[in-house]
């Protein structure tokens, strides 16, 4: 018969590789929902240009319990990666594009923490496809 595995204990929820985990229930403040690490910070902020632009978007903060770099948005017809801008700072962020049916575009905490986007206004985003 086959061979049992006798499972682990690890301490903190499983991830994968880069991607952050979800933040902890006792969170409160915008910096314990945001459990991206500095690194992934800076290197979602690398591409600032490239890609083919979708659209504009009026875009309002997504579900803060979601940790990554994501837009869910009518723009995207796929899952895909992508770029955001906001004008209004000039910054960039590469993000997960996912693509939604509602009308309206949700973005995560992390990225519009790196865009430095108001996390309670309604920020105009330049979205791209790569």
């Amino acid at each position: 018969m086959g061979m049992q595995v006798e499972p682990v204990p690890v301490d903190g929820p499983a991830t994968a590789p880069g991607v952050p985990p979800p933040p902890p229930p006792t969170a409160r403040s915008v910096e314990d929902f945001d459990t991206t690490t500095d690194a992934q910070r800076v290197a979602a902020a690398s591409p600032t240009t490239g890609g083919t632009l979708l659209g504009t978007t009026v875009a309002s903060l997504g579900d803060a319990t979601e940790p990554g770099f994501w837009i869910r948005t009518p723009l995207a017809k796929a899952v895909g990666t992508g770029r955001l801008v906001y004008p209004a700072t000039g910054k960039s962020v590469e993000v997960e594009l996912r693509p939604t049916e509602s009308g309206s575009s949700r973005v995560s905490l992390a990225a519009l923490r790196v865009l430095q986007a108001p996390l309670t206004g309604l920020p105009m985003l330049e979205v791209y496809a790569k």
